[in-house]
C-alpha cells in the first residue's frame, strides 16, 4: 500500500532540489525545478564528452542511454519498442499528426481545451479540406462524452485531445475517450504534455494509439526533452515525416526499409546528455511513485484553490469535476502580467496563461489572460500561504493606489 509523502521525505526531496531553497516555484506547468541528480547527470556527461569525445562518450554510456526507453515505457505502461525520444512534445505531436494520412472530407474531433500547437496542426488540416469538430465543455466545465459520441461519423478518422489543459486546470476523461475511440475503430492521439509526471498514465488503460509528452514540466527533466508513444499496432499507420539512417535501413536509390519500432520516428542526432537527464528524472519520479506524487499535487491544488477563493478580489477560473495541479485565477483591477512580475520581485514564480495558449477555451469564457500557478509535490503548505499573503498585500497596495 502506497503512503503519503510525509514531512521527513518532503524535507529530503527539497534538500535534493537546490532551487527550492532559493525561491517559491509555482511554475511547474512551465518548467519544474529539476532534482540535483538530474542536473549532475547532464553536467557530468557534458564534461566527459568534452574530455573524451562525443561518439566515444556515447559508446561508453550506450547501455544507460538505451535504458531511458525502458524507464519511459515503465512510466506509461508501454513496451520499449513503442517509445521514441524527442527534443520536445510539440515535435513529437507534430511528427505523428503530420504522418497520418487524411483525405478531403475526413473528420477530426478535438476539444475546446486544445493547446495552440495542436490547433496549428488542425488548422493546416482544415485548409486541406478536413473537417474539425470541437467538443465544447458542458455548463460545469466538463468534457462531454455524450457530445463526443454524437459527433462521430463514418468519416471520423482521428480523436486528438489534450489531457490536461494548459490554461484551464481541467483534466479530460482520457480513458473514457479511449473506450469510445476503440469502439468506433478511430485513431486516438493524446497530448500528455501537462499530465506526464503529474498523474498516472497507462496507455493500455487509456487505449490511445499515440501519446506525446515533454520532460521539462511535471517530470522535472531538463528543457529540450520529450518523448512519443506509438502503439505497435498503429506504427505502420504513421509515415515518418523525416528520416535518416537511424530510422531506415537497406538504403539505396531503389528504396529503404523502416525500423520495426517507434524509434523510426527519431533522427539520429540528439543531445545524449539531456536524454540521460530525462531518464534520471523519470527514474526519480518512479522511485517516489507517480500515484503518491498525484495524491500530493491534488491535495496542494485543493488547498491553493480554497485559500485563493477566500479573497474577494481573486477569481479562480478552473471548472469541472476533474482538476489538475494547474490553478488559474485573475485579480480584480490588476493585469495578470503585472501580478506575475510583482510576485517574481518577491521571489515567487508563477506564469501567465494567455489567450494564445488555449484560444478556443479562453475566447469562450471571455478571458484574455489568467495567472497560472502550478503546484508540484515538492511545494509546501507554507509556500501556498506565502503566495496568498503576498497576493493580499499586492491587492491592498493596488487598492490604495486607486483611491
Amino acid at each position: 500500500m502506497e503512503t503519503k509523502i510525509l514531512s521527513d521525505e518532503l524535507d529530503m526531496i527539497r534538500s535534493q532540489t537546490k532551487g527550492s531553497t532559493k525561491l517559491i516555484h509555482f511554475n511547474n506547468a512551465g518548467a519544474s525545478l529539476p532534482p540535483d541528480v538530474v542536473v549532475d547527470t547532464v553536467v557530468d556527461y557534458l564534461r566527459e564528452e568534452a574530455l573524451a569525445g562525443g561518439y566515444e562518450t556515447e559508446a561508453k554510456h550506450i547501455a544507460g542511454i538505451n535504458g531511458v526507453y525502458d524507464k519511459l515505457a515503465e512510466l506509461v505502461n508501454a513496451d520499449r519498442e513503442e517509445i521514441a525520444v524527442f527534443e520536445n512534445a510539440s515535435a513529437a505531436w507534430a511528427t505523428v499528426f503530420k504522418g497520418l494520412s487524411f483525405e478531403a472530407g475526413d473528420e477530426i474531433i478535438t476539444s475546446e481545451m486544445e493547446y495552440v500547437t495542436g490547433l496549428i496542426g488542425l488548422a493546416s488540416a482544415k485548409e486541406a479540406g478536413i473537417k474539425i469538430n470541437v467538443i465544447s465543455n458542458d455548463a460545469l466545465g466538463n468534457f462531454s462524452l455524450e457530445k463526443l459520441e454524437k459527433a462521430i461519423t463514418a468519416k471520423t478518422k482521428l480523436i486528438a485531445v489534450t489531457h490536461v489543459s494548459s490554461s484551464g486546470g481541467s483534466i479530460l476523461p482520457a480513458e473514457q475517450i479511449g473506450e469510445i475511440a476503440e469502439k468506433h475503430g478511430i485513431l486516438y492521439l493524446l497530448d500528455a504534455c501537462q499530465s506526464a509526471g503529474q498523474l498516472p498514465l497507462d496507455v493500455k488503460r487509456i487505449k490511445c494509439d499515440m501519446l506525446s509528452a515533454t520532460g521539462r514540466k511535471y517530470l522535472r527533466a531538463p528543457r529540450g526533452t520529450g518523448f512519443l508513444f506509438v502503439k505497435k499496432a498503429s506504427q505502420d499507420k504513421v509515415k515518418p515525416v523525416l528520416l535518416d539512417f537511424f530510422g531506415a535501413g537497406n538504403v539505396s536509390l531503389s528504396g529503404y526499409t523502416l525500423r520495426q519500432d517507434a524509434r523510426r520516428f527519431e533522427l539520429y542526432e540528439k543531445n545524449r546528455a539531456l536524454t540521460l537527464g530525462l531518464g534520471k528524472a523519470v527514474e526519480y519520479a518512479l522511485n517516489i511513485g507517480v500515484n503518491r506524487i498525484w495524491d500530493r499535487i491534488k491535495y496542494l491544488a485543493v488547498l491553493l484553490r480554497q485559500q485563493l477563493a477566500e479573497n474577494p478580489a481573486i477569481a479562480v477560473h478552473d471548472a469541472g469535476y476533474w482538476l489538475s495541479g494547474i490553478v488559474t485565477f485573475s485579480v480584480k483591477g490588476m493585469e495578470s502580467e503585472d501580478v506575475k512580475r510583482k510576485l517574481a520581485e518577491r521571489g515567487i514564480n508563477v506564469s501567465v496563461g494567455g489567450s494564445q495558449a488555449t484560444p478556443i477555451y479562453m475566447e469562450k469564457n471571455g478571458l484574455r489572460a489568467v495567472v497560472r500557478t502550478s503546484v508540484h509535490y515538492y511545494n509546501t503548505e507554507e509556500e501556498i500561504a506565502a503566495l496568498c499573503q503576498t497576493l493580499s498585500l499586492l491587492i491592498n497596495q493596488n487598492s490604495n493606489l486607486e483611491v
